[in-house]
């Protein structure tokens, strides 16, 4: 009887992946479940699964490579095989669903702190959801919810990082390097947890906003948003409200921007 050498060395990799991922989760102060796919469609289905069916909070979702990785509105992301770090987890918060863009906030900040701590690299924030190096966009995250009753009843939270290399034909990316990716996603994990809401913590906000500030690309550029029925204004990005929304001083006065596209008008 002949052993398929193929299936062998596939299920030791995802045993020794599983492990690594542990170790990192542990790391962090966190015991959860983790799930490590070598190609996925997307960790966040995955993860969104996951929620549905009762997987506990933290629950961690990381794949090799993506056939079909999302972005915000509507958007594809992109990235080669064994190239990027490729994550989402799973959050139960009790946080009333108007500030869940500050949970996007709160993953973009822990990341560039993280990558700054690994990696010595200045990767900043591009509001709401983009992580940038220099002008260049290094990584993405995409937040999906199910609210009911006015209440989150789970969030995904699921981050891509370019590491290795840039995606082929894809314009305007960057990648970070060649850098430990569980050191990385532990220095993740760990300042995401530091800072993630517990119950009935009415400091969440103003914890979230005064870290994102000094990490933020956008703050204090000019830049162009959508808001509304497909309006554009064009302004100075002020500030960050309590809610997570972007604030501009256009030439009309100020104006909120909570979702929409923004983008970070040239000197």
């Amino acid at each position: 009887m002949w052993s398929d050498d193929s299936s062998t060395a596939k299920a030791f990799r995802a045993r020794r992946e599983r492990q690594h991922l542990r170790r990192a989760v542990e790391a962090a102060g966190l015991h959860t479940p983790v799930h490590w796919d070598e190609v996925t469609e997307s960790t966040n289905t995955t993860a969104l699964e996951f929620a549905a069916k009762g997987e506990p909070e933290w629950t961690l979702v990381v794949a090799e490579h993506q056939t079909g990785g999302r972005g915000r509105l509507g958007r594809t992301w992109t990235s080669e095989p064994g190239s990027s770090l490729l994550f989402s987890i799973v959050l139960r918060p009790q946080l009333d669903p108007d500030r869940g863009l500050l949970l996007t906030l709160l993953a973009g900040l822990a990341m560039a702190e993280a990558c700054r701590a690994g990696t010595g690299t200045d990767v900043r924030c591009k509001w709401p959801n983009d992580l940038l190096l220099g002008d260049r966009k290094v990584g993405g995250i995409l937040t999906e919810a199910r609210v009911r009753d006015g209440r989150f009843q789970h969030v995904v939270v699921g981050i891509g990082l370019n590491l290795r290399s840039v995606p082929r034909g894809v314009e305007g990316a960057a990648a970070l390097g060649d850098v430990d990716r569980m050191a990385l996603l532990t220095e993740f994990l760990r300042r995401f947890r530091e800072r993630y809401p517990p119950v009935g913590d009415d400091g969440f906000a103003h914890l979230v906003v005064t870290a994102y500030a000094p990490v933020s690309a956008t703050l204090g550029r000019r830049v162009q948003a959508t808001v509304g029925e497909g309006k554009v204004v064009e302004g100075t990005a002020l500030d960050v409200d309590p809610a997570g929304n972007l604030v501009l001083q256009t030439d009309e006065g100020r104006v909120t921007v909570d979702s929409g596209e923004v983008i970070h008008v040239r000197s």
